[in-house]
């Protein structure tokens, strides 16, 4: 069952002379046509609308030949409580991360909670509080799953399914006072028994206290995901890389905030074992490495323009398969799938014409219009991006909003 959220709104927004419809799916690539039609949250149409169905919408959004794409899903964010990171003092960061296209964040876990409790039921109510504060807070239209328990000793079977029942269904190890990894093993079996998707910590110690993962630890303990498998921000050895892939089906993870080598490497091992699925792009931030509102765009474009990856692949693993891996309902254009679309397109003055052949160049590309929802969240100018070389405008609105983006 793929995780629902909760509506905001009936909106009933269109989007028409669309250039390139990009899917999410990385089998399947692309969409024929020009246009989305999207209503109470969800997408109707994709391609073709009749003139009927776009004029019975409340927004129509001209895309001028800009490009879709589903919006993306950053499936590592170090969130806390509200739009605030204390690990870089910053007010905000998630609002500024829907202006570089990203329309779903998941928690890392609140491990950057000032003064946050280690003790089995502090972790237990921390968890739970996180995951109830953003059930209905949408920071700049975002979903944010927030709310992953922090694996500590003293967990036992009965506190997983208590907290389950309550709605979180999100654990990490890595960040705990066990003696070693291995002890995480017991907590993620009792944490995936229950229905929890469950994530690890990979690489060097990123804060102090924590210790480092390694591929050992990795197949013992068997995770849904690796976290920063690429380094967060030290890589495992090279030789763990290929470990993981051919013994596990482990879902690899990679960050902007890691390693861009073994970014590169793990993409490259991922393909010639034709496990793509497994591959999930993330920024974890924000971190030491701070806040990057343009941190899932750059990973993309890190692929597209230094491997031979089709940019619609990197696309894929930034929105699709985390969609799949994390069971949401996000992550592609298609219908029936909540209707987060982001429109893209070369920055003026680029060498390149379009938004794909710019992220292919190496190129952050512009951000031209974010629908979450089915609600438009900015159409025109994104804060964070260059302008867009074509003039993606509102071309009707029945409501009484203003849907043009901040200025720089």
């Amino acid at each position: 069952v793929r995780r629902k959220r909760k509506r905001c709104r009936a909106v009933k927004t269109a989007i028409v002379n669309i250039g390139a419809i990009v899917t999410g799916d990385w089998r399947d690539p692309t969409s024929d046509g020009d246009a989305i039609v999207m209503a109470d949250g969800k997408i109707e149409t994709v391609g073709t609308a009749s003139a009927d169905a776009v004029s019975a919408c409340d927004v129509v959004i001209d895309a001028d030949g800009a490009t879709a794409v589903p919006g993306f899903i950053d499936s590592q964010v170090h969130n806390t409580f509200g739009d605030y990171t204390p690990r870089q003092k910053t007010v905000g960061f998630l609002d500024s991360y829907v202006h570089g296209g990203t329309t779903t964040g998941i928690t890392a876990s609140e491990v950057h909670v000032t003064g946050r409790p280690k003790d089995p039921e502090g972790v237990k109510a921390l968890a739970v509080a996180a995951y109830k504060c953003f059930e209905n807070y949408r920071p700049g239209g975002m979903r944010f799953w927030g709310g992953s328990i922090i694996l500590e000793p003293g967990l036992v079977e009965a506190d997983f399914k208590e907290i389950a029942d309550k709605g979180v269904w999100l654990a990490k190890a890595g960040f705990g006072a066990v003696e070693t990894p291995y002890d995480y093993a017991p907590m993620i079996g009792w944490a995936r028994k229950h229905g929890m998707i469950t994530t690890v910590h990979t690489g060097g110690a990123s804060i102090p206290g924590s210790s480092g993962i390694w591929a050992d630890h990795l197949l013992k303990m068997q995770p849904h995901v690796s976290f920063h498998v690429n380094g967060g921000p030290a890589a495992m050895p090279d030789e763990d890389f290929p470990r993981l892939i051919n013994e596990s089906d482990i879902a690899l993870q990679v960050c902007t905030a890691g390693n861009l080598r073994t970014l590169l490497m793990t993409a490259d091992l991922v393909r010639k074992a034709d496990q793509f699925d497994r591959l999930l792009i993330a920024t974890d931030t924000p971190t030491g490495s701070g806040v990057m509102p343009l941190g899932m765009m750059y990973t993309i474009t890190h692929l597209a323009s230094l491997t031979d990856m089709p940019v619609e692949h990197a696309i894929a693993a930034a929105t699709g398969n985390n969609a799949e891996v994390y069971n949401l309902n996000a992550g592609f254009l298609r219908t029936g799938r909540d209707a987060d679309v982001v429109l893209l397109d070369a920055c003026v003055g680029s060498s390149k014409d379009n938004a794909l052949d710019g992220l292919r160049n190496g190129d952050i590309v512009a951000v031209g219009a974010v629908v979450t929802d089915a609600v438009p969240r900015f159409v025109g100018r994104s804060r964070n991006t260059p302008a867009t070389n074509r003039n993606v405008r509102v071309a009707e609105c029945r409501l009484p909003m203003d849907f043009s983006g901040s200025a720089h």
